[in-house]
């Protein structure tokens, strides 16, 4: 939770028509700033991860320092590929031949997650002609997710991705240009630098055939914490050991804390206790609330009973569990206050929905002399197009 006052200026917050994501262009340009700080050290690769943040308003800015996106399927590499450009890496825990076929124009990476899957397509690449790079997906047996449990541990017991241990040297390796491992979420140094030595230490033999080795997501190089200097250090020193590419992609941590959603409060009510119902949802606007779950920061109120006003913060749906949290307050909330959520970038628009037909907030950039730009509005049209 969060006590420190709204960054955004009560002009600001007066040209917000709620509900809104707000991208707060002063923080991510420093969020970006790490990932270039890195890129330039080790050196290596970073790529956005746009199953975490897809804004291709902010895409300008963020390609001078990443070198380009990676997809979890189709529509996302044809994003990347349309509106980011530079590389576009795409990885699906499994691909149907259409989907495949259509990737061969789009992505210049493509990774499979089994031996049945590149045996089966691998003929498609090699026929395709194109300077595609080749990736597989393994799982290095190393679990470092510090959010969620087995829900977000990809190295979970029974998880689906990348290939076991056993069945490496099943692997055409002389056709695989990329190892990839995927292990952490939201982790800070200690996840990545563990990740990076577990896998020299443990995978030696097969990166030494390789071109280039992947260190996927969760590297939260910009929470509070994070020592960039571990992971620059520890990537110098694989790099030392093995003469590979080295490549992350990140997602959260480029956009951590680098922007809000604006809500309204509509109605107080009480039941006990008193609850304040918001044009903003848990279960619509910020699903991983519910999934994860957590209690999002809330500029100027803190945890329950610190301050003399306690709320519960509910969503205007019909779910009775769209709870975002209890928050306590210096003064009593009334209808017409806005409040501003913290760290609503990672995994928020791009996973939102419209239950209930609640309205999609409004995309918007503060920029950094304080004004506020919206990107895109949503309506009803957006609604009724899903549906037809």
């Amino acid at each position: 939770m969060s006590t420190a006052a709204p960054p955004l200026s009560q002009a600001a917050l007066d040209q917000i028509t709620t509900p809104a994501y707000v991208v707060d262009m002063a923080v991510l340009k420093r969020n970006l700033a790490t990932a270039a700080h890195i890129r330039e050290a080790c050196p290596c690769r970073i790529i956005l991860a746009l199953k975490s943040f897809a804004l291709p308003a902010v895409f300008p800015l963020m390609r001078r320092a990443l070198d380009g996106t990676t997809a979890s399927g189709l529509y996302e590499a044809r994003l990347g590929r349309e509106s980011f450009g530079r590389e576009v890496h795409v990885y699906s825990p499994a691909y149907t031949p259409e989907t495949l076929r259509k990737l061969l124009f789009i992505a210049d990476h493509i990774y499979f997650n089994s031996v049945d899957q590149i045996e089966r397509f691998l003929p498609a690449i090699q026929t395709h002609g194109e300077d595609i790079q080749v990736g597989i997906r393994i799982n290095p047996g190393y679990s470092k997710a510090t959010v969620g449990g087995d829900l977000y541990d990809p190295c979970s017991p029974h998880s689906r991705f990348g290939v076991s241990r056993k069945d490496l040297d099943k692997l055409p390796w002389e056709a695989i240009d990329i190892l990839h491992a995927h292990a952490l979420c939201e982790s800070l140094h200690d996840g990545s630098v563990g990740l990076i030595r577990h896998m020299g230490r443990e995978f030696a033999p097969y990166i030494r055939r390789v071109k280039a080795v992947n260190f996927g997501g969760g590297h939260f190089i910009n929470k509070t914490g994070y020592d960039v200097e571990a992971l620059v250090n520890a990537i110098r020193e694989f790099r030392a050991q093995f003469p590979v590419k080295v490549i992350l992609e990140p997602g959260s941590g480029l956009v951590v804390d680098a922007g809000y959603l604006v809500a309204t409060v509509l109605e107080v009510v009480h039941n006990e206790k008193d609850i304040a119902v918001l044009d903003a949802s848990a279960a619509c606007h910020m699903p991983d609330v519910l999934e994860v779950p957590y209690t999002p920061p809330l500029f100027g109120a803190d945890k329950p009973g610190v301050h003399p006003h306690t709320y519960v913060l509910a969503g205007n749906t019909c779910m009775t569990g769209d709870i975002i949290g209890e928050y306590s307050f210096q003064a009593p909330l009334k209808t017409g206050d806005k409040l501003v959520f913290g760290d609503m970038l990672q995994y928020s628009f791009v996973k939102n929905n419209t239950f209930n037909g609640v309205p999609l907030p409004d995309l918007g950039l503060l920029h950094e002399d304080g004004s506020y730009e919206i990107v895109r509005r949503f309506g009803y049209d957006d609604f009724k197009r899903r549906l037809r």
